[in-house]
Formats: C-alpha cells, sequence, structure tokens
C-alpha cells in the first residue's frame, strides 16, 4: 500500500482518470489518503477523513510512508479556522489554503504556517457559527470551500471544523445518527435530508432555530423549514421535500 498528502490548496478529485471527468470532490491542503491504484499520470485514492474514493493528478501530492501516515492517524485534527489563510512554502513563497485545511504534517514538509488555528474538539454548540462563514458561497458540483461547495460538502465541512466526522455524500450521511418523528423534536445543528421524485435522498441542510435551514441551493443561503420540506421565500414556494432529520451528536 502506497500513502499520499495534500501539499496544494485545493485538488479535485475525478469520477474517472482524466482532466474532462467530472469533479465529484476535492482534497484540502493537509489532507492524507490511501493510494489503491494507478494509471500514467493519475492516482486513485481513498481519503483517510471520509473513505471518499476516486482520482486525482499524480502531480499534484507527495508521497508519504505508512510510519507518516499513521502519525498524522494518530493526532488530533489542526485546522485552519479562518476563511482564507496563508501557508509559507519550502522556498519561501506565500500559497493560500483555504477554512478547514489540515495543519497536522505541515511542518514536516516544509512547510510553515502562522495564522490561527482550532483543535477540533467535539463542539455541537457552535455548528450554527461555522456553517455562517460559509454564507454565499456558491454551490459548485464537489466543492468543499467557501470558493465553492455543494450541499453535503458544506454540512461535511462544517461537522469536520468541529470534531466531527461525516461521510462525503448526503445519501451516506443519511444512514449516520437517529433520526427524529418531528421537526420540533430537534436542534440546531441537527440535520435534515431531502429526497427527489423517486425517494432517492439527493439534499441535506442544517436546522437553525425557529423553523430555518441553512443549506445550499445556488449558493449557502437560509430557508423556512416546514413538514412539507424547504420553502425559498425568493421563490415563494417549496424546492425540496423532507425526507427525515437525524440527530448526528
Amino acid at each position: 500500500m502506497q500513502y499520499g498528502i495534500c501539499h496544494l490548496s485545493i485538488v479535485p478529485i475525478r469520477a474517472a482518470n482524466s482532466h474532462e471527468s467530472e469533479m465529484t470532490s476535492q482534497v484540502l491542503y493537509g489532507e492524507h489518503f490511501k493510494i489503491i491504484d494507478e494509471r500514467v499520470g493519475w492516482s486513485k485514492i481513498r481519503l483517510a477523513f471520509d473513505g471518499f474514493e476516486g482520482w486525482i493528478d499524480k502531480k499534484q501530492y507527495l508521497k508519504i510512508g505508512e510510519d507518516d501516515y499513521s502519525f498524522i492517524d494518530s493526532k488530533a485534527a489542526s485546522l485552519s479556522s479562518d476563511l482564507v489563510e496563508y501557508i509559507t512554502d519550502e522556498a519561501g513563497l506565500l500559497m493560500t489554503i483555504p477554512l478547514g485545511s489540515s495543519l497536522n504534517f505541515c511542518e514536516q514538509i516544509g512547510h510553515q504556517f502562522e495564522g490561527i488555528s482550532i483543535n477540533s474538539g467535539k463542539e455541537k454548540t457552535h455548528l450554527i457559527e461555522t456553517a455562517m462563514l460559509y454564507l454565499n458561497a456558491p454551490h459548485s458540483w464537489g466543492g468543499r470551500t467557501p470558493f465553492g461547495i455543494d450541499c453535503s460538502g458544506f454540512v461535511q465541512m462544517v461537522y469536520k471544523l468541529n470534531g466531527y466526522k461525516l461521510k462525503r455524500l448526503s445519501a451516506e450521511q443519511a444512514k449516520q445518527g437517529e433520526p427524529l418523528s418531528f421537526i420540533e423534536e430537534s436542534e440546531p445543528g441537527d440535520l435534515a435530508f431531502f429526497d427527489d421524485h423517486e425517494g432517492t435522498i439527493n439534499h441535506v441542510g442544517l436546522i437553525m432555530k425557529d423553523n430555518y435551514i441553512i443549506h445550499v441551493d445556488g449558493k449557502v443561503r437560509i430557508d423556512r423549514i416546514d413538514h412539507s420540506g424547504i420553502f425559498n421565500s425568493d421563490l415563494r414556494r417549496h424546492t425540496h421535500k423532507l425526507r427525515v432529520i437525524k440527530k448526528i451528536i
């Protein structure tokens, strides 16, 4: 087994080993992974954080040893906590990194970080505060940063910054936690899942106080939620059909 770490700001994960292939997720700075297959110029990886698999360009990561992989795994996560921070690389040049980048192996690859970091201890009370950092971030399929993010990437990153692991896709996330019978039983930070006309879960958001929800629909936005689903006040109609509310924490 071979191992790697992302030493660049944001690296796309693709469905196939081609730059023309769909971006299905992203690797953020400092995230580590196993290399499970290789092709010319490409590696198929499995992220340590959420087990997500896909293809990345071989020029966009560094290989590390098994001991280094285990060392990173053993440490409490240290994450960048501002929308944009800076790394000084081994040549003394500045490189931007996005919110939620992992800093555990920064010094070992010759990089220096002088910004504000957080040790992601488990804390449910800060989930909505963290979610608000992403407000108005544009929707981007496969995105995990304030510069482009999808619905499941959004809730995953909010939970990551507060010390909790969620799977990458909304259908997978819906299998985590305990279901609630009614919206009235929910607390801020609980997750609401929505399905399409075929019953497939395809959307997720974070419950807020007073029957509001923060989610990604064109951008990260706040809407009303009721027993039918999400009500978009701009469109004056329901846009997503409620399937289940889950208490993850």
